[in-house]
């Protein structure tokens, strides 16, 4: 039996598979059990009570987590001119217009977020088929089709992270690393649920978090009471 298995059939003896822990008692866990030799990322997932089929029932959005997550976000930016000096200036990691459409359209595709100015949407428009699968394309909702590039790539570089409900109703975002005090992933968390709870389409019916849970790279879910966590919160 290796290693890793070994580890995972312990950390799962630690805790109740059936239960739901209150959201400090959830991290703790989480932490005590991210003994890999790197340092693990905590992720959330949130079922939601949507139908993401539906146009009116899809949940997506951004928010800057207080505390970051740790990993280290490299940026592209669709932009000419002085914007695009405005953007290798806030520290994007690929400035282009055409070049980097070539470039993706070849397979060159090393970054995780993607941002744009209003009149490179021409250009980027004919990356959809290959940026959308990836949830890279630029977007004005989301804020990556704008002016201020400048602020777009300081947002992603500080600690902003896109959410999506997938075709499942499910939302997987990272909140941080293992390394975390159990306090920075705790605000994490509960300002990623506020986030989702305040993009709730308003023809949701029934239960909107039917069940939410953490876990380390390496470790087991623990399911967490999202409903104890709003009524904290207001």
């Amino acid at each position: 039996m290796s290693a890793s298995g070994k580890r995972l059939q312990d950390a799962r003896k630690s805790i109740d598979r059936e239960a739901t822990y209150e959201l400090a008692e959830a991290v703790e866990l989480v932490k005590s059990n991210a003994k890999a030799k790197f340092d693990e990322t905590i992720e959330m997932a949130i079922n939601l009570g949507v139908d993401p089929r539906h146009a009116d029932q899809m949940v997506r959005g951004t928010v800057t987590l207080p505390n970051g997550t740790g990993k280290s976000v490299r940026v592209a930016v669709f932009a000419k001119g002085d914007k695009a000096d405005m953007a290798r200036e806030a520290g994007a990691d690929l400035v282009g217009d055409d070049d980097l459409a070539k470039q993706i359209q070849g397979g060159a595709i090393d970054f995780d977020r993607c941002v744009a100015t209003p009149d490179m949407m021409s250009v980027v428009g004919k990356l959809g088929k290959i940026l959308g699968p990836r949830g890279l394309m630029p977007n004005p909702k989301l804020g990556t089709v704008t002016q201020d590039v400048a602020e777009a790539v300081k947002a992603a570089k500080g600690g902003q992270i896109e959410f999506r409900v997938e075709k499942a109703g499910v939302i997987h975002a990272g909140i941080g690393k293992a390394s975390f005090s159990a306090d920075a992933l705790t605000e994490n968390v509960t300002t990623l649920i506020e986030a989702i709870n305040r993009a709730k389409p308003s023809g949701v019916k029934g239960t909107f978090f039917k069940k939410a849970s953490l876990s380390s790279t390496m470790g087991p879910g623990i399911k967490f009471n999202v409903a104890a966590l709003l009524a904290q919160t207001g």
